[in-house]
This record gives structure tokens, C-alpha cells and sequence, in this order.
């Protein structure tokens, strides 16, 4: 059930994060054996071009299987959840490598105000393919297993 949003709220970044995660946990409770995606183009356009494409093409195309979306979505979710720095903690943990110091730039004249924007504004551009790259896995998975319709 999805509720309606006012209008101000619907484009905020807030929201997008929100609808992302949504659609990541409904993918990562609709995807019970997550090895069945593995080999799986995510699109069925994409397998038919790699047909008629010379015979180095699949080389370039093995990560775009539907098991590399399905992990590196959830590892998005989790660093959106989470943080980046916990990822970073983790991963540190596990090289025990020295911790690199940490740089910081000098002040510039540039607006502060106007670079957030455009950063706010791409990070709400990419959650939203993300958000459509979840749910079309979770669709083309109800596919390849015959429960297509179930659940809508």
C-alpha cells in the first residue's frame, strides 16, 4: 500500500531514500535463492544483442547479470542505512591496514548553497534509477520463477 505524498515532499531527498529502501526490501524478501540470478541478463533485449555481437561481448557483460544488481543494490542499501563510514570501518577491519589521514580542502568562493543543490540533485536522480533498477529485478525475478502477478 503505498501512501500519497504532498507535493513538496514527493521530490525530496528524504523520500527518495526512503522509496530506494522500500523497494530494496521488497526485492530482498521476494528473492529467496539469490544464486538463481545468477547468468540472468537483467534485460531480455540486452541477451539478444549479445547473440548477434561478435564473440568477445560477453566478456564485457558479465557483471550485468541480474546477481551483480541484486548485490550491489543491497550494498547501496546497506551504506544508505548505515553510512559510508561504518562500510569504511568495516572494510578496515578486515585489512587492518594503517588508516589513512584524513584530507580536508581549503574553503573555496564557490557557494556552498549552490554546489548542495547540484549534489542533492544528482544523488535524488541516481536513487531514483536505483529505486527503478530494484523493482525491475524483483519483477523479471517473479518472471523467471512463474509468479509474475502475485502480490500486486
Amino acid at each position: 500500500m503505498q501512501m500519497s505524498e504532498p507535493l513538496g515532499k514527493k521530490n525530496s531527498l528524504f523520500t527518495a531514500m526512503n522509496r530506494f529502501i522500500g523497494a530494496v526490501n521488497n526485492m530482498d524478501q521476494t528473492v529467496m535463492v539469490p544464486s538463481l540470478l545468477r547468468d540472468v541478463p537483467l534485460d531480455q533485449e540486452k541477451e539478444e544483442q549479445k547473440l548477434t555481437n561478435d564473440t568477445g561481448s560477453y566478456l564485457r557483460d558479465a557483471e550485468g547479470d541480474m546477481y551483480s544488481y541484486y548485490s550491489q543494490l543491497k550494498s547501496i542499501r546497506n551504506n544508505i542505512e548505515w553510512g559510508v563510514m561504518r562500510a569504511e570501518e568495516q572494510r578496515r577491519k578486515k585489512d587492518t591496514t594503517a588508516p589513512e589521514p584524513v584530507r580536508t580542502e581549503p574553503e573555496s568562493d564557490i557557494d556552498l548553497e549552490q554546489l548542495l543543490q547540484y549534489h542533492l540533485k544528482g544523488l535524488h536522480g541516481v536513487l531514483s534509477k536505483l529505486t527503478s533498477q530494484a523493482n525491475n529485478l524483483t519483477n523479471r525475478y517473479k518472471q523467471e520463477i512463474g509468479i509474475a502477478g502475485w502480490g500486486q
